[in-house]
């Protein structure tokens, strides 16, 4: 395993042959998180058609890790540029403007992902550099952020806006992930209350779990934010995300505004 400074980081438009390869990383997700309708739909074309926004490591010929963020118009009317919708919204918002050929003012980052095998060898934060740079250097002056907390799980019934507010003694977030963010610059804007939402079948989420389901009301699932509410009269359980919007504030490139 190499050295972490020994790994290239590039962008997905610099080095395209590694645009399939994003996904042969090993991880980590609960298996419920994979059921998300609106990044079934359009997430795994992010890095096939905003290349020069999403970046990719490699550890000699292994994919190691991918960061991913798309562009978007926040001043088309009716949007807000921090939507309640969070993660889903800003990729809804991507793809329409880039099938209307609409100007772009903001981007949003919606993954860094990080082999299990690399994890706790400070890649994160290289990644999150790295996407700040590829960013800036199509001439955005904003990167924001959807951030999924990496501890809230542990924590599922505590209120986002509350779990934000938790700081350790130097005044930075105890959440690990938050705290990456913030130690490259960023500044926490509120939450998304509704980022994510998964629904299915009362057997779906069974399958998805593991967990009976049996009962109408809220239930913890490992490695959810929150609880997941049941309702079993008609036979549905819907999981709604919070996440945490982030601001990156960038200086573009050369010749761009």
């Amino acid at each position: 395993m190499a050295d972490i400074d020994d790994i290239t980081i590039t962008t997905c438009a610099e080095r395209p042959e590694l645009i399939d390869r994003v996904y042969e990383i090993r991880e980590n997700w609960p298996a419920f998180m994979l059921h998300d309708a609106v990044g079934n739909a359009l997430f795994n074309r992010v890095a096939e058609d905003f290349p020069d926004y999403c970046v990719v490591a490699t550890d000699g010929d292994r994919v190691i890790a991918r960061g991913r963020s798309a562009p978007f118009n926040a001043s088309v009317p009716g949007r807000e540029e921090l939507p309640a919708q969070g993660w889903d919204r800003v990729m809804v918002w991507a793809f329409s403007d880039l099938h209307r050929n609409r100007p772009t003012t903001t981007a949003s980052a919606l993954d860094i992902t990080i082999d299990t095998d690399y994890l706790g060898r400070g890649l994160s934060h290289r990644m999150l550099v790295a996407l700040r740079e590829a960013v800036g250097r199509q001439g955005t002056s904003t990167l924001l952020a959807p951030v999924r907390p990496t501890a809230k799980h542990l924590q599922p019934s505590l209120p986002m806006a509350d779990y934000i507010g938790q700081q350790r003694d130097d005044g930075l977030p105890t959440d690990p992930w938050l705290r990456v963010h913030i130690k490259a610059g960023a500044i926490i804007e509120k939450v998304a209350p509704a980022s994510m939402t998964i629904s299915g079948s009362l057997a779906e989420w069974r399958r998805w779990t593991g967990l009976p389901f049996d009962r109408d009301g809220d239930v913890v699932v490992p490695g959810a934010l929150v609880p997941v509410h049941c309702d079993t009269a008609h036979d549905h359980a819907v999981y709604v995300e919070p996440n945490v919007w982030v601001r990156h504030s960038l200086t573009p490139a050369p010749g761009h505004a």
